[in-house]
């Protein structure tokens, strides 16, 4: 049965900044899955619980003005397909502009304290992420290989991280497999989580034959080592 997204602009929109071993910033951005999408596609409910606000104008505009760039900055990324394949730079542009305007409204100043709010699963919409020119070609990814959701576990009770890229092979008729990466984290500062990559595997098993030629180059795309800093959230969610 399909699922239906609930509209964009109410859903919590954190954005993850990330730097392995140089001075390159990745933006990521994920949007909090439904437990009506969390049941469709076997996942365990993540319901989103909000805090009545306090009886201050002030925090009824903060809260105007999150909803307000937030609808905007989907509309900035719809159809850039994740951003996986490049983003026209003036379009980059207005996306980082965004970014940055709605740190501004981040009414957690400390994530690390509260990261139970960020506990559950998470679809990517958008990154800074690139797979372009050879490494496009090496791994597939032009006519052979069709890449599918972005996803993302957290769990804070075990200090675990679980991402999920799905795909599917055109040649194998439409073979569905997945890349499941696995990480450990724990805070580092009031805004900063260290990252340490476990373990990584692609299924079903042939598919980790034809991919291991490459998987180094895989990894390295997604960067599973290094630190994230939490600066970005959405309303009452810590991101």
């Amino acid at each position: 049965m399909a699922t239906k997204l609930v509209n964009p602009p109410i859903l919590p929109t954190p954005r993850f900044t990330k730097l392995i071993k140089t001075d390159h910033r990745i933006i990521q951005f994920f949007t909090r899955l439904t437990r009506y999408e969390d049941s469709a596609l076997g996942f365990r409910p993540s319901y989103i619980i909000s805090r009545v606000a306090e009886q201050n104008s002030g925090l009824f505009e903060d809260d105007a003005t999150r909803t307000k760039v937030k609808t905007q900055l989907y509309q900035a990324v719809k159809g850039m397909n994740r951003g996986i394949y490049g983003v026209p730079s003036a379009r980059k542009s207005e996306i980082e502009r965004l970014v940055q305007l709605l740190e501004s409204q981040n009414p957690t100043p400390h994530p690390t304290l509260n990261l139970h709010k960020v506990s559950g699963w998470w679809k990517l919409v958008y990154s800074t992420i690139t797979i372009l020119g050879s490494k496009r070609t090496k791994l597939g990814l032009r006519d052979f290989i069709t890449l599918g959701d972005f996803l993302q576990n957290i769990d804070v009770a075990q200090g675990k991280a679980v991402n999920v890229i799905k795909f599917n092979v055109r040649g194998l008729n439409l073979l569905n497999g997945q890349l499941t990466i696995e990480a450990s984290f724990k805070p580092a500062s009031k805004s900063r989580v260290d990252i340490n990559y476990e373990k990584s595997t692609i299924t079903p098993e042939q598919l980790m034959n034809m991919f291991k030629k490459n998987y180094d180059l895989l990894l390295g795309i997604f960067n599973p080592d290094g630190w994230l800093e939490i600066s970005m959230s959405s309303l009452n969610w810590v991101c």
